[in-house]
């Protein structure tokens, strides 16, 4: 599960990020490649932009969970609504 205290300074403020246990896998930047995105000196992703809304929120959500290493976080609040633009 991933932790807020060991989450990227790259992922953008808001309830989803990265934290240091992602291998680079690269399967939510392929899934959700609006909100995520690739530290390219270091090899990791972090969030670029948080869902907006209900289909973005749905499908950070979807990487979230698909992610096999739980390195992505969501504040603890799965069923968040999305944020106004």
């Amino acid at each position: 599960m991933a932790e807020p205290s060991n989450k990227y300074p790259e992922n953008v403020p808001g309830p989803y990020y990265v934290d240091d246990t992602c291998t680079d896998c690269d399967l939510c930047r392929s899934n959700a490649p609006d909100f995520f995105t690739r530290q390219d000196a270091f090899g990791y992703t972090y969030v670029r932009r948080q869902p907006r809304t209900a289909e973005e929120l749905a499908e950070a959500e979807a990487a979230r969970l698909g992610c096999p290493t739980e390195s992505i976080g969501n504040d603890g609040k799965a069923g968040l609504t999305a944020h106004p633009i």
